[in-house]
């Protein structure tokens, strides 16, 4: 008797703390995409890919200059669909023989300033497609963004990406879009300090949405709540949302509780029609907003609203049966609905083009519902139905996700241009936090609920129920 009571209290307690790790798991990636718009994604990349020439997406301000924000937005956009593997390895290359040219101020004034965002965004990139970002290009991005974080002597800006150094470079423009590359960056290439996760949050306001700048005309601010004019934006509180997953996956802590009100707060601010706007000149339905918030809610495991997001993007996309005087631009989706009924009754211009090169990078990830710290680890949506019990073969050696850094009717990700007052002087990197090591890119994709606990909880209650009977029968014996 006294035995039975004794494996009965220990499965018990042993169910307990599994179902408490359960419980406790941070929110994974939600339902494979719909085929139909997984194949949207993939036809979106397969016309993003046509623009690139030689690696390579062109300036809107010369067409014979190089864009490295829009390459590398192009690029991890291929990347999430697994599209046009040589254009890929071509524009990784470019990228790595350019990371001066730009993630530092060089070409312009003042020399010798290397800017964080643009840093973090290559660091990101390069771990996201399986490059080494301790030596891409020759440059060890994962030290130089470290060396860029803000030390406790900064007060309530520890923790914040600034640009290096300091006092040369003036005004730092790290934004929300450059800290949660930080954050996917360092991730992912092999740990983040808890602090650059700590200031991510302090730029969520209660109601769960995040402001786009830590700054005000006084200066930076300690929070958003401290900020009573602080405005929301869906765009940074998308790829907050996405960093914040990726930190609580490896452990970060209020990271899981943080992305869940982020995501609460994206779904409040959805339109009818399934389509999301942004803040400032971007209030407007837009593709690019649509986009980054539909791959955060696809990440959050909010499927019914990612579908419906994705609903609204697919209705943006110039197709052969659509596109009018645009038909040969089949794939490319427009901004907003102004955007794609001009392109249909006059065509694509080359006017326009950078604008829809801008929109189709992000617009797509919102159709191919990859999150962007699963990109290069989980496998492509091919747009066909994964036979049961089949996984979907990855692309080999394939890049990453979103961003970019020039000036654009269509904002994208990524400042790296100086914008904001000053930020205290980097220091020396914080500890790190030990992050498992990742799933290689031929791994099963981690969709749906993580099985692995409940898998173990089963086996337990099974196990302990087969013995109590066994010890009740050799009892009653």
């Amino acid at each position: 008797m006294a035995l039975s009571r004794r494996l009965a209290t220990g499965l018990g307690v042993a169910a307990a703390t599994t179902l408490a790790a359960v419980a406790a798991a941070p929110p994974t990636v939600g339902a494979a995409p719909d085929p139909a718009h997984a194949a949207a994604a993939r036809a979106a990349a397969s016309w993003l890919a046509d623009e690139f020439t030689d690696g390579v997406l062109p300036s809107p301000f010369n067409p014979e200059a190089e864009d490295w924000g829009l390459t590398i937005d192009g690029l991890l956009a291929l990347s999430a669909t697994g599209v046009d593997p040589s254009t890929r390895q071509a524009a990784t290359a470019q990228i790595a023989a350019n990371v001066r040219a730009y993630n530092s101020w060089d070409n312009w004034s003042p020399k010798d300033v290397t800017d964080g965002g643009a840093t973090a965004k290559l660091l990101y990139a390069a771990s996201a497609s399986s490059a080494d970002p301790t030596d891409f290009g020759g440059y060890d991005l994962r030290a130089e963004t470290l060396s860029m974080i803000a030390g406790a002597d900064a007060d309530h800006q520890r923790g914040r990406l600034t640009n290096r150094p300091a006092a040369q470079a003036g005004l730092a423009p790290s934004n929300t879009f450059d800290q949660s590359f930080a954050v996917l960056g360092l991730t992912r290439s092999g740990g983040v300090p808890q602090d650059v996760v700590d200031f991510l949050i302090r730029q969520q306001c209660a109601a769960g949405g995040f402001r786009l700048y830590p700054d005000t005309a006084d200066g930076p601010s300690p929070s958003c709540d401290d900020q009573p004019d602080a405005t929301l934006d869906v765009d940074s509180t998308a790829m907050a949302v996405q960093a914040l997953l990726s930190a609580a996956e490896n452990g970060a802590a209020g990271a899981a509780a943080a992305a869940a009100a982020g995501a609460d707060w994206l779904v409040s601010q959805q339109h009818t029609d399934g389509s999301f706007g942004g803040s400032g000149p971007t209030t407007g339905k837009n593709s690019n907003s649509t986009g980054l918030a539909g791959q955060a809610l696809a990440a959050a495991g909010r499927d019914p609203e990612a579908t419906e997001a994705a609903v609204a993007l697919a209705a943006l996309q110039l197709t052969a049966a659509n596109g009018g005087a645009a038909t040969a631009e089949a794939g490319a989706i427009a901004y907003d609905a102004d955007g794609l009924a001009g392109a249909v009754e006059k065509g694509l211009g080359d006017n326009s083009r950078d604008e829809w090169r801008r929109a189709t990078a992000q617009a797509l990830l919102g159709l191919a519902q990859v999150p962007l710290g699963r990109i290069g680890l989980d496998p492509t949506p091919t747009g066909q139905p994964t036979p049961t019990g089949t996984a979907s073969p990855t692309a080999t050696g394939s890049p990453t996700p979103t961003g970019t850094a020039t000036a654009s009717p269509t904002p994208s990700a990524t400042g790296t241009a100086p914008s904001e007052p000053p930020a205290a002087s980097p220091t020396g990197s914080a500890p790190v936090t030990p992050t498992p090591t990742t799933s290689s890119p031929g791994g099963l994709p981690t969709t749906g609920a993580a099985i692995t606990s409940y898998v173990l909880l089963a086996v337990l209650l099974l196990g302990g129920g087969v013995g109590l009977l066994i010890l009740g029968r050799r009892r009653a014996n």
